[in-house]
């Protein structure tokens, strides 16, 4: 098991935002966390990232107790966020935000490195088109593969993705949910916040429902896909 979440609490002061919960991410995985805005699913994202305090509960890591690690350490050992709306740095350009994403990494002259930039390059093209343009003169979508590519560049062995699709049209939805199957393909482990339960469910492994801070249900995606009382909640009624 590459992440183990056992009775997480996370309080934003008096109010509790996660409570008592526990999932696993097998390694080699896609597991999605789904819910209402509210629910807790950012909140969780951003404290396995080391950016919220755990008041209770544990987070180990490959066998490793990370529950008190800061968040550059944990971006060593292998976690790296995609952070929800995007988190660009504007002023500077597509390189340079591409190369932040590899700022703990002692090799960003080696032939690894190259390769690294080499792959984010080819998963978007547009990027490499871009790539000495300004951030912030981007469209959304090409900030939100901007913000996946710097991710990648810290050769993560799990990457956090929240909200991937958050404000994109639907051909660009479907076009950044086949790169995240492509960047598992390649042997990188997801984590997935997403409000767009179909297309996290069809291709989660794994899948958690969160609701004022707690899981209520979980299951592999088809289960939860083909669940009525989920499809009516979640789904639409369908999917």
């Amino acid at each position: 098991m590459l992440l183990e979440v056992k009775g997480l609490c996370v309080n934003y002061g008096h109010i509790e935002a996660v409570r008592d919960i526990t999932f696993d991410v097998p390694e080699g995985s896609i597991t999605t966390l789904i819910g209402a805005n509210g629910a807790g699913k950012s909140t969780t994202l951003k404290t396995l990232s080391g950016l919220r305090k755990v008041r209770a509960g544990q987070v180990i890591f490959d066998g490793t107790d990370i529950t008190h690690a800061a968040p550059y350490d944990r971006v060593k050992m292998g976690i790296s966020q995609s952070p929800e709306g995007r988190g660009c740095f504007p002023g500077m350009t597509v390189r340079e935000n591409l190369d932040m994403g590899a700022y703990v990494r002692t090799d960003r002259k080696s032939a690894a490195y190259n390769q690294d930039m080499e792959r984010v390059l080819e998963l978007f093209p547009r990027l490499e088109e871009r790539i000495e343009q300004a951030a912030g003169t981007l469209s959304g979508g090409e900030q939100q593969m901007l913000a996946i590519g710097r991710a990648l560049m810290a050769r993560p062995r799990l990457i956090l993705l929240d909200e991937p699709s958050m404000g994109l049209a639907p051909k660009l939805i479907q076009q950044i949910f086949s790169i995240i199957d492509e960047i598992n393909d390649q042997g990188t482990t997801v984590l997935l916040v997403e409000q767009n339960a179909a297309q996290a469910l069809k291709r989660a492994d794994d899948a958690h429902i969160l609701e004022t801070g707690e899981i209520v249900r979980s299951g592999t995606g088809a289960e939860l896909a083909g669940d009525e009382s989920v499809k009516a909640a979640y789904l639409g009624g369908n999917i």
